[in-house]
């Protein structure tokens, strides 16, 4: 297992407005191991179970194809990172590996934004619930032509759904996603409930809605990535509040000349950065629960209040260990444990938070 130890100081408590936060120390380490002649591809998805297992969505060949060669491909770890199996192989939703979540009861949940579908599947990995319902394979061509408009949001249908996330009475809530912009509720047994959302900036509108959290209050933390926020509702879907990207640099700013140094579409023809700010969420269990969201640039993970106030963040973008090459999913079994996916590197990190110096290595 390879590891590594930064060394970092860690700002002592302050108010959201006073002073700056700090960098927290970390080990990081890639304990998950493949057999011979599996390799993991972009890592869409990363989730631990209630026996610390690993569950890791990831966009890899795979034979087979509708339209397309499917790109999604669900895998199972013991928590020493050794392999235990694959799941789904046969699955109709696999196309585009997008978000894993588990649920209270360790079912485990697929968002797949290539066949506009999500699936819940037990802990021994039968389908349960289908929501949403794939095109047919017959259908020709993109779903959306360059220039079409892209047609109205129906009740019971994802358009390219991105992530999944439970309350304490077993609802779920799809973000729904890139073209839809909106969030779909269902109940604990599948039924179509509501949505609320739409395309804009104000607030309660949406612009791709790509990760998706709830607290033990039922609160709904959406990743408004296009609009630099997460924006917060009740769980009818009524907006209460909203943290922006500002609210973010304010307290953890970006150093000044900063460039990232991985050459994407984060840079701006002036030589300035979007951030990609926030790309996905996780709320660790209670009962003192904090919130780590994530940039793409400059790559960092900030470990938050959940009014808000970064308590702290780590990372920088790059391959190295402890870097991070585009960080797509999240999982937080407790504040200071924290399993990363990464698209850019294709692989899945593990990092360990201390609060008390420096780390010791292992």
């Amino acid at each position: 297992m390879r590891k590594l130890v930064i060394a970092l100081f860690l700002a002592l408590p302050i108010g959201i407005t006073a002073q700056m936060a700090e960098e927290i120390p970390f080990e990081a380490s890639a304990p998950l191991t493949l057999p011979p002649g599996l390799n993991f591809g972009e890592g869409a998805g990363v989730a631990v179970n209630s026996q610390g297992h690993i569950f890791t969505y990831t966009r890899t060949g795979s034979p087979g194809n509708i339209e397309r060669l499917r790109a999604a491909q669900l895998w199972e770890f013991a928590p020493d990172g050794s392999f235990i199996r694959e799941l789904g192989q046969n699955l109709y939703s696999r196309a585009w590996a997008h978000a894993v979540r588990i649920d209270a009861e360790d079912n485990i949940w697929l968002v797949d934004n290539g066949s506009d579908l999500g699936v819940k599947l037990s802990p021994d990995g039968k389908v349960m619930n289908v929501f949403g319902r794939r095109r047919e394979s017959i259908s020709p061509g993109e779903k959306h032509p360059p220039g079409a408009p892209t047609p109205p949001a129906r009740d019971g249908y994802f358009n390219e759904p991105t992530d999944v996330a439970f309350d304490p009475q077993g609802n779920a809530y799809f973000s729904d996603g890139y073209k839809n912009s909106r969030v779909a509720k269902y109940d604990k047994d599948g039924n179509w409930v509501k949505s609320w959302g739409e395309l804009g900036s104000a607030p309660g509108q949406l612009q791709s809605p790509h990760g998706i959290q709830v607290d033990d209050q039922g609160r709904v933390y959406v990743a408004d990535r296009s609009n630099n926020r997460i924006q917060v509702f009740d769980s009818d879907g009524n907006y209460l509040r909203q943290i922006t990207w500002e609210d973010v640099q304010k307290q953890a700013p970006v150093p000044e000349g900063y460039t990232p140094n991985i050459a994407h579409f984060g840079i701006l023809p002036d030589g300035s950065y979007n951030s990609l700010w926030p790309n996905t969420l996780c709320i660790t269990p209670g009962p003192n629960q904090v919130l780590f969201s994530q940039d793409m640039f400059p790559g960092r993970i900030y470990k938050m209040s959940l009014e808000g106030e970064v308590l702290g963040y780590l990372g920088r973008d790059g391959q190295g260990l402890g870097e991070l090459g585009w960080v797509h999913g999240i999982a937080c079994p407790n504040e200071n444990e924290v399993w990363i996916s990464e698209l850019l590197t294709w692989r899945i990190q593990k990092f360990l938070l201390s609060s008390e110096g420096q780390m010791s290595s292992q």
